[in-house]
């Protein structure tokens, strides 16, 4: 997993980004309000045109929702088919990579972003979240940074993803826990 820890930061106070970077995540939230946020759903492509002139990589057939919110459209890689639902939450200070057909329903939260609790100016950590093609992310569930989930995988809806979840498995709750695996039994079966 791509894992950066900001050192320039000296104090909580200090961004972890430069003037550069701050500004064009400014044009990008004003770019958002006024081109998309209020666009009819239909409009997928348009809102994935706007996405890859922001330097998002996306494929085809993906569908993003009006209301999703992504913070750096540059760190979002979506493959053919993947969907980003109603209100989900990219928070996208890494990299957030979303398979081909997989499906982040609405108001997950995927979170690259967590802080180096034990230094002094807690400086921002990122590392990359995976979605694995066909896996689907349920309502309002929370991936933690660096998580991986994998190929056909299932989050139920609420569940905070704090470990990966390997391929076909479905899991829910939090912390998020084996339910089962898809095509086969309960855990503990057979």
């Amino acid at each position: 997993m791509t894992r950066t820890i900001y050192q320039h930061q000296r104090a909580p106070s200090d961004s972890p980004w430069t003037l550069r970077q701050r500004l064009a995540m400014q044009l990008w939230w004003w770019t958002w309000a006024l081109l998309c946020a209020w666009t009819p759903k239909p409009l997928d492509a348009w809102r994935v045109a706007v996405l890859r002139r922001f330097g998002a990589r996306i494929g085809r057939g993906v569908q993003v929702h009006q209301r999703a919110r992504i913070q750096i459209p540059w760190n979002l890689v979506m493959h053919d088919r993947s969907c980003l639902g109603d209100r989900a939450n990219a928070y996208s200070l890494g990299e957030i990579e979303i398979g081909e057909g997989a499906t982040v329903a609405q108001e997950a939260y995927l979170c690259t972003g967590t802080h180096a609790f034990e230094r002094e100016a807690l400086n921002l950590i990122t590392e990359k979240i995976v979605i694995g093609p066909g896996a689907f992310v349920g309502a309002r569930a929370f991936v933690l940074p660096g998580i991986t989930v994998g190929a056909g995988a299932v989050v139920g809806a609420c569940s905070v993803v704090s470990r990966d979840v390997g391929p076909g498995e479905i899991v829910a709750g939090n912390p998020a826990r084996l339910i089962k695996r898809r095509g086969g039994g309960t855990v503990g079966d057979g």
